[in-house]
Formats: C-alpha cells, structure tokens, sequence
C-alpha cells in the first residue's frame, strides 16, 4: 500500500491527497464505522484535500461494519479506497454482497522466488542468467527453501526471531482471539502438527486421536487456519463428488521458513520442502486464472501424482515433485505414478520437477518432461 502511495506522488500527486490508516494501531480502540468517519472528517478539517482523495485502510477486517461506511463513501465519490487484510475474511459472502461491482481483489502471497532474487539484487530474464549466475542462484535457493520469503524476514538478519514473532502474531490474534478459541493449547498444537507434516496426507478423524478433541473441533479449527492463509488443504481429485470429500488431504503451508521454524528442519525433508514450494507457486499462478483448481491424484494402488491441474471441466496437466530424480527405484516408482496417473486421466504428457536433472523420455507412448525446480520457477511461470 505505501508502494502504491508512493507511485501516486512520484506522478505527481499531493500528499495531502493521500491517508493511510493502520487498524492495528494500539491508540484505536473502539473500531467500527463511526470511527472511519470521524477519522475521515478530521483528516479533511486538517488538510483541507483540493480532489478527491486515495484512503488506505491497512487491516480493515479489525472494523465493524467497515463495509458500509466504503460502499458509502463509493457510491458519493467522495474517495478512492484500497483496502488491506491479512485474512480471507475480505472474501467472505456478505463482502461480496455489499461491494458487488464495486471493487477489485488482489491476492499477495509471499514472494516468488525471481521477486526473492531480485530482493539480492539478482535479475534473470533468460536461460543464459541461470547458467551465469548459477552459484549464486543456488546459494539462494538454499536460503529460499530454509527460511521462506516474507520479505522483513528476506530482508532481515534475524529470520528466525521474525518468523517465531510471526507465527505468535498469527495464533493469538488471527486466531484465538478473533475466534474465541477456548482451547488454545489444542489449537496451537494442530497449528505445529500441520507445519511440520507440510506436503502429506491427513485427516481430521486420525487427528482427532492424535490431538485428543472432536473430529468437528479438528475441522473447525482447520477452516480457520485456511482462512487466515496459515495452511491450505489440497483434495484428492475424482469425478465422484463424496470420494473426493472423503479422502485425506494433503496440507501445505504459506510459507516453508515458517514450517521450518515451527515444525520441520528442511534439511532432512528437502523433497517436502520444494513440494510445499511448487504448491505455493502453483496457487500464485493460479490467480491469474479463476477457473483453475488444483487436486493431487491417487489410485487403489497407492499410486499418486503431486499435483492435477485443471481448467473448467477439462484436466490440463499432472506435476510431479521428485527431488533425487538419481535413485532408480525412486525415479521407477515416481514415473510409474504419474503413467498411471496420464493413462486413468487421458494425457499424453507429464512433468517431473527435479533438483537438477533436466531431459525427456517417452514411457508407454507417454512423453516425460523433467526440470529442474530453479528453472520451473524462473522460466515456466507465466502460464499454468
């Protein structure tokens, strides 16, 4: 948001156009729309803005009823309005009922991994940038999986310290106390168990035993979790609807530096880790078209392929993530999955995304493309 404040008065626009408000601000205390007005009455009692002005509201979900004094606010064209939240609150039904029309979403995640490059100071356009700058590339790849990519903490010497602050921030005020969690300690304890099982498979039944609390309480408190873009949940992809709901999830986390910190060492669950990755980048890309969902495919067998991408009613791709591509049982069993997965889907082509290993093969009139994960990021990132 001061981004896009600065992009105003870099064109030429007058400070005293734009207010930016931060909702988490200790000194606001009664937050509902009366206070919205009174900051916008005094604001223009004190400026005295020539034009219409740009309002910023940072963390508006912490706001009653901030949805009718904007629609207001819109509909007299007193004021352009961005609004921020750091949860899915914004997207919520009644949202949508009062600003049909009216507004325009943007989803940021973390950043990719060319925005984490080009945060220490390296750019890469083409192939030829990989191959010179390999080292380097590499280097941060590592630092990449290792500690995530929010930006304070790309930015920041002490990452850990801001990812533990982080994870503090997300627990006791996006969720115990916006949701009145009673169980907090249970909570949190779903909260570590998610983070350091990133890129498998559970249920909310089998939690139930392992966590000791209702099977309802597991499902409740993961919607929340989903809600305030700590976690995601993939589904296991089938043309029958209870099958697909029945079936266990896979979860993945918003960011791999905080699964690291809280749960999992990347070290010794590296392929998890670039799984959790390819995930996140595949969500990224995924905003630009609305009509995409992603499953993971998985057969009586046991046989399973990461990732099933598909478009309106059609499949379009299956992704694998096998970073030791090398071990030949591993490589023999991870093709295997995803042939199955081609034939029972009718493609004819898959991908494999390695940690170095790069080439093609056909395997039962089937083509194989493999990539390495750093190219898959930086080379093949502008369609689905």
């Amino acid at each position: 948001m001061k981004q896009l404040a600065k992009k105003l008065t870099d064109e030429g626009l007058d400070k005293k156009q734009i207010l930016i408000i931060n909702f988490e601000d200790p000194r606001f205390t009664q937050l509902d729309s009366k206070l919205l007005q009174k900051i916008y009455e005094t604001y223009l009692e004190s400026l005295n803005p020539e034009d219409k002005p740009y309002i910023f509201l940072d963390e508006i979900q912490e706001v009653e009823d901030w949805e009718r004094w904007v629609r207001m606010m819109h509909e007299l064209g007193k004021a352009k309005i961005i609004v921020s939240g750091s949860n899915a609150k914004l997207l919520s039904k009644e949202l949508s009922t009062l600003l049909t029309g009216r507004h325009i979403d943007l989803t940021i995640f973390p950043l990719s991994f060319r925005e984490f490059l080009f945060f220490n100071s390296i750019e890469v356009k083409e192939e030829l940038d990989i191959i010179s700058k390999k080292i380097e590339i590499n280097r941060l790849l590592k630092e990449y999986f290792e500690f995530g990519s929010f930006p304070e903490v790309v930015l920041n010497p002490e990452k850990e310290q801001i990812l533990l602050s982080y994870f503090d921030d997300v627990v006791n005020k996006d969720l115990v106390r916006r949701y009145r969690i009673r169980k907090p300690e249970k909570l949190k304890s779903l909260v570590m168990f998610y983070l350091s099982n990133i890129s498998s498979q559970t249920t909310f039944n089998a939690l139930r035993k392992h966590l000791s609390i209702s099977t309802s309480t597991v499902e409740k408190f993961s919607n929340y979790l989903e809600t305030v873009y700590l976690t995601f949940f993939l589904k296991r992809f089938s043309f029958k609807f209870k099958e697909q709901e029945k079936s266990p999830r896979k979860v993945y986390s918003i960011d791999t530096g905080l699964s690291n910190t809280i749960g999992l060492r990347f070290s010794q669950n590296i392929g998890k880790v670039a799984e959790n990755l390819v995930f996140l980048e595949l969500l990224r890309r995924k905003i630009t078209n609305p009509k995409i969902e992603l499953y993971y495919w998985k057969n009586e067998r046991h046989q399973e392929v990461d990732f099933v991408i598909k478009d309106g009613i059609s499949i379009k791709k299956l992704i694998q993530v096998c970073w030791d591509i090398n071990k030949l049982n591993t490589k023999k069993r991870e093709t295997g999955s995803l042939i199955k997965g081609l034939e029972e889907l009718k493609l004819s082509e898959g991908l494999i995304i390695t940690e170095e290993y790069e080439g093609e093969e056909n395997i039962k009139d089937k083509k194989i493309k493999y990539l390495p994960l750093c190219k898959w990021l930086l080379l093949y990132n502008i369609k689905l």
